[in-house]
This record gives structure tokens, sequence and C-alpha cells, in this order.
């Protein structure tokens, strides 16, 4: 049986109900609310069983089959939609809006809400120290567009990545929560890994459409004033996200205000694989620890934590900018403001979520709680950044501006300690509206009424032990001994017979409960209305709350940044537009905090006369560690850090491309040689004399000759034709030659020493190369048997021993015919040099034999 069928006559009238909305939904689950529970049905239950490990049941029978059914309980929903979310599926809630006591057949319902992993802005259902992102990507002609939205933030950014490189790039540091896609995308392979896809047709990524979709949210006329005339593929995408929010939500977005156009340039390029294997946000494991986030994220707030996080995967090229971090940074050291600003950020919280809630109306109790606490601190925190002593604080302080009116307004209306849901009654604070208090008080029993009428009974009745109670199954009643139980009065009405008491009612405490009733559901209706009524309230401040939050996360991380550099003994580099890198004693964050020893800090030196750093030495002794912490250090410097070093000099660098590490790729089809050469086909084309190049064991995959040939020839282009910045380390000693044919390249080595049949690295570069590469060394730590080692022994004496010319003499040979120095071919210097409008038909016929020969 599926989830709809096109004769409902056989049904009955709850299920054709059911049927009939869940049509409207058919690719996702559908939480049907009945009573105290959501209620799943025919497939949707199935799937539900699987994926939430809940029972699977039935419920009555159609077409002689029972029906498949799952459900929920509301109270728990949350739990099961955070577990759905983290699975990438999406559910439309779908609550009873009727009223029971008056609907004739079913209670009416309807979807109130569809909660997708790109949308959910409920605080259960998030993790609150990384972004939640809706992302879509539209392509036209080999070119793409691809947009991204923040639901929590309102934040709404379009690009226009130059290539499929560049797609994954930029999928990679977004790690959308949720991705749509057109129907024709080419490219399937490149997004598949991701959970959450959804397929959107063709028709929803047209430009015009986006175009009004935009300006309708916007309130403008037109886009150009937002800078995004120049990228039509991203205004595409999009046009199609946001009427898929708008379809999911169903309700005002007035938190999104504006769209954003990133360009590539604004910032250092990283690709896919350099943000994998530099392990910024995520190790090559798939988990969060041992990551340069990891090492540097002890932010006050989740906001900070979310931008901090932002900015490692969006270095900046803007100097003014990182500059500006930087004075800050220093500002907060030298005056030691981090100590005192820290516990007062705690106080804060996330408050750009709760604007978000806020805008969406979903915002709950301990949501305003939240904000009127962070709005109480601001003052406190503004006074301490603010003064000519630190000027760039200052700066920073005159986006935090203090909104008492605000402040007053929620102080004023809600309760100290709210509970966790509008429906439980007692949010709005007493004082805050005269009709609610006095509904307040009837609806709690009027307690000096009541308080009266005990008294009076007592005289009444004469019965000293009488009681007057309330609770919320029995109502009202008066309660006696059964001592005393002969002595009530006529007009007593028995209400419960308890173990040693008698409860009774009487026609004016009956009147009293009917009025008590009353006004408890009056009261609740009131509450609710001038609940709902806070957020019309707060609507106006919503631009500026969103402008707070973001300085508030931007003070956060500087803080963070000046924490770190204290603890973690960081400096300051300089950044200059020169190119080049010095690096003094140079240290990886994250490893020197992964070891019980002493970190072995380097040296780097990279400059016009020094462009490229030949790095032998046996595997473990360090190459990579020593790699990886130059291309973190230049990283780090280029989101304003400090940096893990004796000192720094780092000129800006336009991209950072890394190619270590060996892996297959198996769903693709690809062998470990072939993603290492795909990876360093994207840095020689892609490569600049600005960019800073790792390159590890390039051409091992393949035989010993290929693969010397292939990394002799990769080399000598970067440091001849490309002129990048790179350290190429490789176990080929024959590299090392060429140092002695480019000016510009260099060798160093990091040693390691032999202690009998034992060996000890020295973690220390030096210059020169390596004078052995000690692989069997290695290999006996790794308890390669010892029959074995000593066979190799004998084979290396053997090899070593033979008269052939030397694998240095042949590579020699080799690369006189293969060297790109100066091997421009004598028919391709002729063309150059000839002007063809100088040649008449002969000539040029003539000419052209001429060359063909030379060929």
């Amino acid at each position: 049986m599926t989830n709809s069928t096109a004769d409902l006559s056989s049904h009955t009238p709850m299920m054709r109900q059911y049927l009939t909305i869940k049509a409207e939904f058919p690719q996702i689950l559908l939480f049907y609310r009945m009573g105290d529970f959501y209620e799943l049905f025919f497939d949707d239950a199935k799937k539900a069983s699987d994926l939430l490990d809940i029972s699977l049941t039935a419920r009555g029978k159609t077409g002689g089959n029972a029906i498949p059914m799952a459900g929920v309980p509301y109270h728990a929903v949350e739990t099961y939609l955070a577990k759905l979310v983290a699975l990438g599926e999406s559910v439309a809630i779908c609550e009873q809006i009727g009223d029971p006591a008056t609907s004739k057949g079913p209670v009416e319902r309807k979807v109130v809400r569809i909660v997708t992993p790109g949308t959910v802005s409920d605080e259960a259902l998030l993790a609150d120290r990384q972004d939640n992102l809706l992302v879509c990507i539209f392509e036209e002609k080999t070119q793409f567009g691809l947009s991204y939205l923040d639901m929590t933030s309102g934040r709404y950014v379009i690009c226009q990545p130059q290539s499929i490189e560049q797609l994954q790039a930029e999928l990679q540091r977004l790690s959308p929560a949720e991705l749509l896609y057109p129907e024709s995308f080419s490219q399937f392979s490149v997004i598949e890994r991701y959970k959450g896809l959804r397929r959107r047709p063709d028709w929803e990524f047209d430009l015009a459409t986006a175009t009004n979709l935009l300006n309708q949210q916007f309130g403008t006329k037109e886009l150009s004033g937002f800078g995004v005339d120049d990228y039509p593929l991203g205004l595409c995408a999009a046009g199609c996200l946001l009427q898929y929010v708008k379809d999911t939500q169903r309700s005002a977005l007035p938190h999104i205000r504006a769209i954003v156009a990133e360009s590539a340039q604004q910032g250092v390029i990283l690709d896919a694989a350099t943000r994998r294997n530099l392990e910024l946000t995520q190790n090559l494991q798939g988990g969060l620890e041992n990551t340069l986030a990891a090492v540097l994220d002890k932010s006050s707030t989740p906001m900070g934590s979310r931008l901090l996080k932002r900015w490692l995967h969006f270095p900046l090229q803007d100097l003014n900018q990182l500059q500006f971090r930087q004075n800050a940074i220093s500002e907060l050291l030298t005056s030691e403001l981090h100590f005192a600003l820290q516990p007062q950020l705690k106080t804060i919280g996330d408050t750009e979520r709760i604007v978000a809630r806020i805008a969406l109306r979903s915002a709950r109790p301990r949501d305003f709680a939240r904000l009127r606490n962070a709005l109480g601190q601001l003052p406190n925190l503004i006074t301490s950044v603010s003064g000519e002593q630190h000027p760039q604080l200052a700066k920073l302080a005159q986006r935090l501006q203090p909104m008492p009116e605000l402040y007053q307004l929620l102080n004023n209306a809600i309760v100290d300690n709210p509970p966790v849901l509008i429906r439980d009654g007692g949010v709005i604070a007493p004082g805050y509206h005269q009709e609610l208090d006095t509904l307040r008080d009837l609806s709690q029993g009027a307690s000096e009424f009541l308080a009266q009428l005990e008294e009076r009974e007592k005289q009444r009745t004469g019965i000293q032990t009488l009681k007057v109670g309330y609770n919320k199954v029995h109502g009202f009643y008066i309660e006696i001994s059964r001592a005393s139980s002969g002595e009530v009065p006529d007009d007593y009405i028995r209400r419960q017979t308890l173990k040693n008491n008698e409860r009774f009612i009487t026609n004016e405490l009956k009147q009293h409960e009917e009025k008590v009733l009353s006004a408890q559901s009056r009261f609740l209706a009131l509450e609710k209305r001038l609940y709902e009524e806070l957020f019309e309230l707060i609507l106006p401040d919503i631009e500026q709350l969103q402008q707070l939050s973001q300085a508030l996360a931007e003070l956060d991380v500087l803080t963070t940044f000046a924490e770190r550099a204290e603890t973690l003994n960081y400096v300051k580099p300089e950044l200059v537009k020169t190119p080049g890198i010095h690096i003094e004693a140079g240290r990886h964050p994250v490893v020197e905090q992964m070891t019980d020893e002493a970190f072995i800090a380097n040296p780097v030196l990279l400059n016009e006369q020094r462009k490229m750093l030949i790095i032998t030495g046996p595997n473990m002794g360090g190459k990579s560690t020593y790699m990886r912490q130059t291309a973190l250090i230049v990283l780090l410097a280029h989101i304003g850090c400090y940096v893990p070093a004796d000192g720094a000099k780092i000129g800006l660098v336009d991209r950072i491309f890394t190619r270590i590490g060996a892996s297959d790729d198996l769903a693709s089809g690809r062998s470990t040689f072939m993603v290492e050469m795909t990876e360093t086909a994207n840095i020689l084309h892609n490569a600049t004399n600005r960019s800073l190049v790792l390159l590890d064991e390039i051409g091992r995959g393949t035989s010993t000759y290929d693969g010397l040939s292939l990394a002799w020839a990769c080399a000598e282009m970067l440091a001849v034709k490309t002129k990048a910045f790179t350290l190429f380390a490789s176990h080929y000693f024959e590299l090392t030659l060429l140092a002695e044919q480019i000016d510009s390249l260099a060798n160093v080595h990091l040693d390691a020493m032999e202690h009998g049949d034992d060996i000890i690295f020295m973690h220390a570069v030096q210059e020169g190369a390596a004078s052995k590469s000690f692989g069997l060394q290695v290999a006996q730590l790794a308890g390669v048997p010892k029959a074995v080692i000593q066979r190799a022994k004998q084979r290396l004496t053997e090899l070593e021993n033979q008269q052939a010319p030397s694998v240095i003499e042949n590579s020699q040979q080799v690369f006189e015919q293969l060297s790109l120095v100066d091997s421009e071919h004598p028919v391709v210097s002729q063309l150059k040099a000839l002007d063809a409008n100088e040649l008449n038909p002969k000539q040029a016929l003539d000419l052209l034999f001429q060359l063909k020969n030379q060929l």
C-alpha cells in the first residue's frame, strides 16, 4: 500500500483526510497529530520505524490489509526530529487547528511547518557551534552559480565558482546541511556524498523570476545596490533557494534583509584537497578532535565559535582588515582586557540565533529571557571596550549600541525564569497587563476568597480541622476528617472519599470553581496573544539586533585569539605586500598540543631568490609536519590571528595548495596515483607566483623512473615557470640536483641519527640535502621481521656496488632532454618571430615544408 490512493472512498474519514494532506508532500515524512501523538502511516511508518527505531504497529484495514502505523509522543517530538534532520530527512508537521468540541467528523488539520535539515532554527535541532547551511547550486554551460543561506542568522550569499574544482572546494567549505540542485545537473558525482539532497525542477532557476522574488523580499526595485549584477548564475541559485525557504517555512522572513556577493579574489583560495589535508575543522578521519579549530576555539559564545570557523575557511587578502584584527588583539593583550571580557561574553549567549527565531516567530519564552539578559550585560561590555587607550576596540564598540527601550520592554514583559513553552502559562510578568493580572488571580483560585471561605465554614460548622483545597483532577473541595464527617451541614455535597478524610463541595464553591476555570482559559488565551504581540513589538529592532550579534561574535573571536596567543605563546606576524615567507622557529599548532615532548621548532625562508625548498629526509622525520605547519602559520596570519613561532614576516598569498598523503577514491574508480595526479594537475594549472604550494612525495604511485621524471618536471615547472612559493618533499634524492640548475631552488633536510640498529629522529630542519633515507631503519621500527631487514640490507649493498651507470647519471641524461629550462623547440621560436603578413602564398608554403622537415 502506498501513501496515496486514487480512490479514497474505501477509507475512513480520518484516513481520507490524512491521505489528502499526504498527497501534497509525497517525498517527505508527514507527522500527523492525533491527540498526544504524531502518527505516521503506510510507507512513512515503515521508514520512520527503521530510521528512529520505533515500533511499527497497525491501525484498521484498507483493501483487506492492515495499515502500517508508527508514532512518537508530541512532548518528545524534538528528539525524533533532531535525529531525522541529522540523517538529512525532512518532516511536514501537521497539527490539529480545529476545535474537537465543535468539529463534525475529523478535527481540521493542516501542515503548519516543514522541518528540513537546512532551514531548521529550533535550538534543540541544531549543533550550537556549527553553521547550519542551506545551499543551492546551478549549472549552465560548464559554469556554476552557488547560493547559501544561514537560516539562523539571515546570512544570504551568492558566488560563481569558475570550475568544477572550485565548486567542490566551496561545497567542502560550506558543508551543507541540505543541498538543492537542478534536474539537469551533470556533475552528480561531485554532490552525491552530501546528505539532504533535494532535486529541483529547472524552471525554478529562472533569472527573471529570481530577480522578482529577491526584490519582493528586500522591498527593492532592483538588485544593483547589493553589487550582484555580475553574478547571474548565483542569482539563479538564490532564487530557487529563496522559493524553497518560503515554501517550507510558510511564514515571513524579515531577518533575510540583503544578499551578498562573495568573490574568490577577496580571500585566499583553498581547494578541497587543501582543506582536507590541513584539517582545519575536521580531521582526516572525519572527526572534530585534533584540528586547528579544536586548538583555537575557546570562544565564549556559540556564535563566536561559528564565526571563528568561518574565518578559518575563508582567509582574507585584505591587509587593512587583517591589521585591524591584529591591532585589536594587541590592545586586548596589552590591557589584559581579555580576562575580563570572556566571563562577560559567556553571559551573552547565542543572540544571533535567538534574533532569527524571533524574526521567524518561533522563539520560546526562554529565548526572550536570554535576550533580555544579554541586553542587560551590554552597557558594562561597551564600557569595557570603549576609550582612547584601545582605539581599535573602540571602533568595534561603535557597533555595540545599547538598546535600553527593548531591554525595558522585555524586563517588564517576561518573568525572571519563564517556563519552556508558552502553552504552560506563567510567561508574562505581573504588572505588564492589568486584565491579565486580574485573570491570573482568578485562575489561581483567588487565595484571599478561599481563605475567607475556609474561616467562615469553620465558624459555621464548628469543625476546626476543616480545610479548603484544590487539585487539577477534582477541582476545589472542602476537606473534613472522617471523625468529623457526621457534623457536616446538609448543603455539603460529597465529592470524594479518602482513607482518613472526606471531601465535599458547596454551591458557592462550585460557582467559584466555574469562575476560576473560565478565568484560566481566558488567562491562557490572553497571555498567548500578548506573547504574540511581543514578536511584533521587537520586529522593528531585528536589523539592529543582527548587527549587534555580529559585533559581539567578532569581539568574542578576537578575545579568543588574544587568550590563545597568551596561553600558547603565539606572536604577532608582520604582514606585508612584498611576496615572501620568513618564519623564525615555527611550530605546528595542533601537533605541539598532542605531544608531551618538547616540540622542535623550525625556520622557513622563502623569497624571490629562494622560491622552492626541496625537502629530503627519512619517513617519520617530520617533513609533512614541517610543510603543514608552514601552511597553517600562513593561513593563521591571513585570518588576523597570532601564530605559533618566535617571529614571522609573511607576504600576502593568493592561494594555498597542498598535495599531501595518499588515498584511493574507490567510489569514483580512481587509484591513489590517479588522485595524486588529479590534485597535482589542479596545482600546476592554477598556482601563481603568489601562491603557497605544498607537494609531498609526487610520483611515488608509479614506477621509479616514471615517478622520478614526473616529480622532476613538476618541481621544475613550479620553480621556473610558475615561480610559486613551494615546499617539495621527496624521497627521490636525485631531485636535489635541481638546486645546481635553478638559482631560486634550495635543499633542506630533516636529519636522523643511527644508534646501533636504532634510529633517532632529530626533527630539526638543516640546510642541504639528506645524506641517507633510513628506509630500512624505519621498516624495522614498524615491526618488519628481522630476516627481511637482513635480506634487504644484503640486497642494498649489492645494488650500491653494481658497476652499471648510476641512477643519477641516467637521470641527468634523461633530464637534459626533459628539462623545461630553455627547452623551447626551434620551430616554436621561428613561429614566434614570424610576421605572417610579410609572406606571400608561395613563401608560406615553402616555410611550412621547412618547419615540417625540422620537426
